[in-house]
């Protein structure tokens, strides 16, 4: 292929695939912190009743006695060191990551982001950063590092297998310089959109179980067990809002750019292309996110599944608009 370095690109796809290898090193570290490293339920039990001697008084009523049935402090101590080198290799990894795109840039002479495959690649790492960054305000969510690289790692396993593409030129309705301005700040939205989705499924299933826990009948199982190990559900809940906050500005943007270019480009602002409507769609659900979140009667679990609806709406945009719908987008498969 002219113009293209074909051992930068072996080397690019190589780094790509030991940043997989090593994230899954990660999500074993985390997962083992989140099974062994969480302090254990707070047992109550009750304490016979006493009678005040000498009182001469009522019998003191029952009283719950708080039992801790944590782990021991060594078995602790070693899953927090775990869960600490975990976050040491998340960092090596989107390190190794990092360097996998940057390869692909020198490979192709131009910024790597120009089809599905490094779209998708692009917005695997910035769902790792948005959750490395969530860790310096929030170290809680720590343990549960394994739930938001999972969806990573099968991000980048799709990109690396059903949408690789090898290393090629730009075609020349992208050789512009709003290729690097409106697609990244596209990945960075979304990329960091996939972590407040996962943060969000996490506060749904926390919140149910804060509900139905009083109830006699209740049985958690393995949806309790989970829901038990997680932070509070007002903790998950504010870490999926603030990386919304973070994100919908910025695919504002990035709607806004691509309309300037698809002026330059095709003559006109919008055209309801499949692309550009989906584009648009995914804008209004997470709008509405926003507001519900400011609206007293759709706080909380209302907003969280329209946060999730949103999330649907960037997947369906990216796989099937993509992949089975015809529009100007298809000759890259731009998210």
């Amino acid at each position: 292929m002219a113009g293209i370095n074909g051992s930068m690109a072996h080397l690019s796809d190589g780094l790509f695939t030991t940043s997989i290898a090593v994230y899954a090193a990660a999500m074993v570290g985390f997962t083992a912190e989140y099974a062994f490293g969480r302090v254990g339920r707070k047992l109550e039990v009750a304490e016979p009743a006493r009678e005040l001697v000498g009182a001469g008084g009522p019998p003191v009523p029952d009283r719950p006695v708080v039992v801790d049935d944590a782990p021991a402090a060594g078995k602790r101590r070693r899953a927090d060191r775990i869960g600490r080198w975990a976050v040491v290799i998340t960092v090596l990894g989107a390190l190794v990551h990092l360097s996998s795109i940057v390869v692909r840039a020198v490979a192709v002479d131009a910024v790597p982001w120009s089809n599905m495959y490094e779209f998708a690649s692009v917005a695997g790492l910035v769902g790792v950063l948005a959750f490395l960054a969530l860790l310096w305000k929030l170290p809680a969510l720590r343990h549960l590092g394994g739930m938001i690289l999972l969806p990573v790692i099968l991000l980048m396993f799709l990109a690396g297998t059903v949408l690789y593409s090898q290393a090629q030129p730009l075609v020349p309705a992208l050789q512009s310089y709003w290729l690097a301005i409106h697609v990244v700040l596209v990945s960075i939205a979304e990329g960091a959109l996939m972590t407040s989705a996962v943060l969000t499924v996490l506060y749904l299933v926390k919140s149910r179980h804060d509900k139905l826990g009083g109830r006699p009948d209740y049985k958690p199982g393995a949806i309790g067990t989970l829901a038990a190990k997680l932070p509070s559900a007002a903790v998950l809940d504010k870490a999926a809002y603030r990386v919304v906050a973070f994100s919908f500005p910025l695919y504002t943007v990035a709607i806004i750019c691509g309309a300037i270019w698809a002026e330059a480009a095709w003559g006109r602002y919008w055209g309801w292309d499949p692309k550009e409507t989906w584009a648009f769609i995914v804008w209004v659900i997470y709008a509405c996110y926003l507001h519900a979140r400011a609206t007293a009667g759709w706080k909380g679990r209302a907003a969280a599944w329209v946060n999730l609806a949103g999330f649907c709406a960037i997947t369906f945009n990216f796989l099937i608009v993509n992949i089975v719908v015809s529009g100007l987008h298809s000759y890259a498969g731009l998210s």
